[in-house]
């Protein structure tokens, strides 16, 4: 449970609170709160189900909050609970008589006829908390609109989208923590890792980078790179691909290169095997192929994939139509197509300074939604000048702050791009850069006809390539 603290709380006199000032009274509901709490003084059940509805912070009256945080104190310590034990409680806190004596805990429990009402109190309390959040949001962002400079605009309107999208999930902001009970946690999940309880992260469909990865992990920002015509947004592609159809996680691609046809495309010929080249051309699909795309169609109907080709994507509608899909259909993954073609729509002093504000950007978003966003980033022509054409980390294209704020950096490199006799049909994702873990080289088939990678047979790494 939270600890209280809250960004948009006020005091009942109208005092700041989060440094803003009601100039009336907020919406409240006195009766409510004073039911709620004589429902968790007549039941231990009612105090269950109310602290996971409500915090403290969503009573209104101050008094209301000390009663509210003494019945938490004794139910967390498993203690029984009732007017004269709280009443104990709150006098060894010194807080009895603020609260108005024990005759007003006892007038709680005469206010409400019956415990089994309490959770319906709780969830006017709570609708009334978000009312004054929303009334202390919106004259924050208006303070900020009448303080910000012409150029802060976009600055103003993410910090707007942020306070609103943090409020209607309920998110109270992450304060400090003491290192005692982060340690527990991570040993904690470590203990649930051995036996198997821990879930993985978003699989990418490819058996060893899932292996060493445990998945693409929330809050991850991961690049793939490469030059063009590489491969880099067939593999961005696979990606969600595998999560979308085939594990049922909610997916987006935002592609800024091709349009959604050209994606759909790319994503039923690697679906159905069918080659990309025979999908523009009607005499290539035969009634057996109508039949499989007819198949696809039915499994793919209520797919959660989802694509966006808008034209000039701005980084504020990618982080706007983010937020709405987590809200609605509990977003897993994003993919961006490609980081050096989005536009920031403000000028700025660089190219550079300008990517480097996208890739820090999306690796907050990351961490803010809690999903792994894979960025396609392009590679500068290092890779060429070398004799073994191999792209290295050195090679991302316009900034080096994509390196410094990617988690997992993956390199797609082609050896028969260059020489058609070397290594055909097969593929190195290299990964340059692995924040939690071991770097490693995949060695993958490429399927141009269909527009994918797909895994090496097993026994492929033992054969000595």
């Amino acid at each position: 449970m939270a600890d209280g603290t809250s960004w948009g709380g006020s005091r009942p006199d109208g005092a700041q609170g989060g440094g803003v000032v009601f100039d009336r009274i907020p919406p409240h509901d006195d009766d409510a709160e004073m039911a709620v709490l004589g429902g968790m003084l007549m039941s231990k059940d009612a105090i269950g189900e109310v602290s996971q509805m409500i915090d403290v912070s969503d009573f209104y009256q101050p008094k209301h909050q000390t009663i509210y945080e003494a019945i938490i104190t004794l139910f967390s310590q498993s203690q029984p609970v009732d007017a004269v034990l709280v009443a104990n409680e709150l006098l060894k806190s010194g807080d009895l008589e603020k609260v108005g004596g024990a005759d007003y805990l006892h007038s709680l429990i005469n206010a409400v006829p019956t415990a089994a009402n309490a959770t319906y109190y709780a969830e006017i309390v709570h609708q009334r908390a978000i009312l004054r959040n929303v009334i202390a949001a919106g004259t924050k962002i208006a303070q900020l609109g009448y303080t910000a400079e012409g150029s802060q605009a976009e600055d103003v309107v993410n910090l707007a989208q942020s306070e609103v999208y943090e409020m209607s999930v309920g998110k109270v902001r992450q304060d400090y923590t003491a290192i005692g009970p982060v340690v527990h946690d991570a040993l904690d999940q470590l203990d649930k890792l051995q036996n198997g309880e821990v879930e993985r992260g978003v699989p990418t469909g490819f058996r060893d980078i899932d292996d060493l990865t445990q998945g693409l992990q929330p809050g991850q920002m991961i690049v793939v790179a490469g030059r063009p015509a590489m491969g880099k947004s067939t593999l961005g592609i696979d990606f969600a691909r595998a999560a979308a159809l085939h594990h049922g996680m909610t997916s987006i691609v935002f592609s800024l290169e091709m349009s959604k046809v050209e994606l759909a495309q790319r994503i039923i010929s690697a679906e159905t095997n069918i080659p990309l080249v025979a999908l523009r051309r009607a005499d290539d699909i035969t009634p057996e192929r109508w039949n499989t795309l007819n198949q696809f169609w039915g499994k793919l109907n209520d797919a959660p994939l989802f694509i966006d080709d808008s034209p000039n994507m701005s980084l504020m509608e990618i982080r706007a139509k983010c937020r709405r899909l987590k809200q609605t259909n509990d977003l897993k993954l994003v993919v961006i197509d490609y980081l050096q073609l989005m536009s920031s729509g403000k000028q700025v002093e660089s190219r550079q300074q300008e990517v480097s504000e996208f890739s820090r950007a999306l690796k907050l978003l990351a961490k803010e939604l809690e999903v792994p966003v894979v960025a396609l980033s392009q590679l500068n022509r290092g890779p060429e000048m070398r004799n073994d054409k191999k792209p290295q980390l050195s090679d991302l294209r316009e900034s080096g702050s994509i390196e410094q704020d990617a988690d997992v950096v993956f390199l797609v490199h082609r050896p028969d791009f260059y020489d058609k006799e070397d290594r055909p049909g097969e593929a190195d994702i290299i990964m340059a850069k692995h924040r939690n873990g071991p770097t490693e080289t995949f060695h993958l088939a490429f399927l141009g006809a269909t527009s994918k990678f797909k895994d090496m047979p097993q026994d492929y790494n033992n054969q000595g390539v």
